[in-house]
């Protein structure tokens, strides 16, 4: 009876968050239960917008299944496309332009910044601070315009292929991206007097939602998730692709293991990326934009593997391949699904209150946890 009513028979309450609620950002449902407003355990219950992905990829051919990944997470499609591309080069052992790669990491670095942009707004809107938002969106606006010039696309792109890129830069690209950097570089002293300085918000932040080190390996979280409990992870560091062991730029690191440690690496990766940017977009190559290629693709038998580090961490695609024009077993390894998995170990002991900051800055987006 009292089960019925959401009571355990302890005395503890059991809250239903989602799957439509504001602070989930997506279909994720939790099943919260609580003693007071103390949080003694947090269930993601996941599925509710499972697509099949992994299935549907196995019936495309090399050329097709890359642009359904932009679909997992939407805010990393041009790295998730770059991702699959790259394993598919992996497998036919094509040599891509050095123009084309120069593009890729440009196009990667611009998207991480784009999603960092909304993480920041939307994560700051749930804390209580409406103004941040608004701010986010300006920068992340001008991306956008600057991606659907280039792409034609502001969101799910496709202009990654195997190979190279769908087709060269616009003319505008160089001059839009340098101005993009100077209102960026401008504007970022607001991102601090606005809310990382803001005494209220440090204080819903630090020592809340605490992860060791341990913890996060031991997880399997990976990207600003675990760099904010100061472990190690960066694939573009430890693994480079492309052009990214030819640029100088820093592993974001943070120690506290807390919600503003995440929160300040975000804010640190993004300075990150507009120096990559700075170091790359005065020196497009010339040439190619992409290796020729034929227009039936057939990885030869075996098992291909490529990691990317997406803006909520390591991107996995695994390939088993017969020898045909399609992929006998395709399977992702998201970043979400294991940072995710974490919000129970950290959650616990919490409040109720607390636990938005908490998933704000696991930075979620539920359908590259539901593929």
């Amino acid at each position: 009876m009292f089960e019925e009513q959401g009571i355990t028979p302890e005395g503890d309450l059991i809250v239903n968050v989602g799957p439509q609620h504001p602070a989930t950002h997506g279909v994720l449902h939790l099943v919260i239960t609580l003693n007071g407003e103390t949080i003694k355990k947090v269930e993601p219950h996941l599925g509710y917008i499972h697509r099949s992905i992994e299935k549907m990829c196995e019936s495309l051919s090399y050329r097709q299944f890359i642009y359904v990944t932009s679909r997992m997470d939407y805010l990393s499609a041009h790295i998730n496309n770059h991702a699959c591309a790259l394993c598919v080069e992996k497998g036919l052992q094509v040599e891509v332009p050095p123009k084309a790669q120069v593009i890729r990491v440009l196009l990667d670095e611009l998207t991480r910044i784009a999603s960092h942009e909304l993480w920041w707004g939307a994560m700051a809107m749930d804390i209580g601070a409406f103004t941040p938002f608004f701010h986010a969106f300006r920068e992340r606006e001008t991306i956008n315009d600057i991606m659907e010039e280039t792409c034609g696309a502001r969101l799910t792109m496709n202009f990654m292929m195997p190979g190279g890129v769908m087709q060269d830069l616009h003319p505008n690209f160089q001059a839009r991206v340098k101005s993009f950097i100077q209102q960026y570089k401008h504007k970022i002293g607001e991102y601090a007097e606005l809310l990382t300085g803001n005494i209220i918000f440090k204080n819903r932040m630090k020592n809340v939602g605490v992860l060791s080190p341990e913890d996060a390996i031991s997880y399997g979280c990976t990207g600003p998730t675990a760099r904010g409990s100061g472990v190690s992870c960066d694939i573009r560091k430890l693994y480079p692709y492309e052009v990214y062991g030819q640029v100088d730029f820093d592993e974001i690191l943070e120690t506290g293991g807390d919600s503003l440690s995440r929160y300040m690496v975000r804010i640190r990766e993004m300075q990150q990326s507009i120096r990559i940017i700075e170091q790359l977009i005065d020196g497009i190559p010339e040439g190619d934009f992409q290796a020729k290629t034929k227009a039936v693709l057939k990885l030869p038998k075996g098992e291909f593997y490529q990691r990317v580090e997406t803006a909520r961490g390591e991107l996995g695609v695994y390939i088993v391949s017969e020898g045909g024009t399609t992929p006998y077993r395709i399977k992702f390894r998201s970043p979400g699904f294991s940072n995710l998995s974490v919000l129970d170990r950290i959650a616990r002991g919490g409040k109720l209150g607390d636990l938005v900051a908490m998933m704000g800055t696991l930075d979620l987006v539920i359908p590259d946890i539901d593929r």
